[in-house]
């Protein structure tokens, strides 16, 4: 008989790397909620960085043009850097509306944002080398992380609507290979205002000029992948449009997931310097992250419908908004009634920040809140809610909370508001 070979659960069955790897807390904590609810209880769900395709469907036209494009047979590998027709329609879509002047070749289509940023990282980073980034923000740790890189975290203040300063970050950004930013932010919905990021723009104008001969320069990734959901005071603001002279060192990360609720169709695209967006295509070749054939050609032709375009990002802003302040509104009555919380105006995004400062609070079962993932729980098991901790997202010792509004129907917000302010009540100090 042959031998059966078993392998234990040993770490050294995996690289260092895997071993150290470490899960998403946003993934895990919605596995949790997943499991009480299909247990039957009734939980609103407000982690999800998604949308609900029945709330907030993509746009009618380019489910057509998907459609019409599985029923043409478009269905074999795209072009590596992504279709053609997509590519020029990306850049007439930057010209339109984003202020921003690419051409075919400085931009590269992939399935969604993630592989762009992780091509990125890989096609930046040497191994030690060191990436700036603020905190809270979303999985640079862990692209820093794969990429056998150096992170140095910038913790950001509520003060500031944590968004980083030029002060905050000058300190850190010599001898950095990259700076790492998000504007409108998750997990904030706050973004930067004209004047900061100029200032930081300038911070890596001087530094760059700095370096000697045969140094790297110092890069900046832009993400900006929910800047069509801007509203209120604050206009989303740009570096290249900023300064111009930050065109050589920003590698823009964008798409369609979040302008147009298409995240599970997986368009995504990067636009840069030619040399780093086609060092870029080379890492993703062996990847094999490209965006499905039939959804790029649907793109392409649906971006092209300026009409159509404006009038779907419009209406999206309308009705994010709407939700975003029925909540905001809500959580400053509470605040005005005395309860301990807290929240900052929303800018863009699909997001409110929250404050709840119920630490030391005591439950009726006698447990202490002592930190947030004690206040998490407290919320799923009492107000029936579920937010993310910014801990989730490399704060530390936060009292703070992403709070989404993408899958929620507008007329779940008051029974939310209402479980909220009594199970605080029951809570004693």
């Amino acid at each position: 008989m042959p031998t059966e070979i078993v392998l234990k659960n040993n770490v050294n069955n995996v690289s260092r790397t895997a071993q150290n790897l470490i899960g998403s807390e946003i993934i895990k904590l919605a596995g949790e909620i997943k499991e009480k609810i299909s247990n039957g209880e009734k939980i609103y769900n407000l982690t999800i960085g998604d949308f609900d395709s029945k709330i907030f469907p993509i746009p009618t036209e380019f489910r057509e043009e998907i459609v019409n494009a599985y029923r043409n047979y478009e269905t074999n590998y795209p072009d590596a850097s992504g279709v053609k027709e997509l590519r020029n329609s990306v850049s007439d879509f930057l010209k339109k509306f984003g202020k921003l002047n690419y051409n075919s070749d400085e931009i590269l289509i992939s399935g969604g944002a993630r592989p762009l940023i992780f091509a990125l990282y890989q096609t930046l980073l040497d191994k030690d080398d060191k990436v700036v980034f603020p905190v809270p923000s979303w999985n640079n740790n862990h692209y820093t992380y794969l990429s056998h890189a150096n992170a140095k975290e910038v913790e950001t203040l509520a003060e500031n609507k944590f968004m980083p300063t030029a002060n905050e970050l000058k300190p850190h950004l010599k001898d950095a290979t990259l700076l790492a930013l998000c504007s409108p932010l998750n997990p904030t919905g706050t973004m930067f205002d004209k004047d900061e990021l100029e200032e930081i723009c300038e911070l890596i104008i001087k530094e760059n000029e700095s370096r000697g001969e045969g140094q790297k320069p110092l890069y900046l990734m832009y993400d900006q992948i929910y800047w069509t959901l801007a509203f209120g005071e604050v206009e989303h603001v740009n570096p290249v449009t900023i300064n111009p002279k930050m065109r050589n060192y920003t590698i823009f990360i964008d798409g369609m997931s979040k302008a147009f609720a298409a995240t599970g169709v997986r368009v995504g695209w990067a636009m840069g310097p030619e040399n780093i967006i086609s060092k870029m295509k080379a890492i993703l070749t062996h990847i094999g992250a490209w965006s499905p054939k039939p959804e790029q050609i649907a793109a392409a032709k649906y971006l092209a419908n300026f009409n159509s375009v404006a009038e779907y990002i419009n209406k999206m802003n309308e009705r994010v908004k709407f939700r975003l302040m029925k909540f905001h509104n809500g959580i400053q009555q509470l605040k005005n009634e005395g309860f301990p919380v807290d929240s900052i105006a929303p800018e863009g995004a699909i997001y409110l920040t929250v404050k709840l400062q119920l630490k030391g609070f005591q439950t009726k079962e006698g447990k202490i809140l002592q930190n947030s993932n004690d206040i998490t729980q407290f919320l799923i098991n009492e107000a029936k809610i579920a937010l993310v901790p910014f801990s989730a997202f490399g704060a530390h010792n936060s009292e703070w909370f992403r709070l989404s509004v993408g899958t929620c129907p507008s007329q779940d917000i008051e029974p939310i508001l209402s479980n909220l302010k009594n199970a605080i009540e029951a809570l004693t100090f």
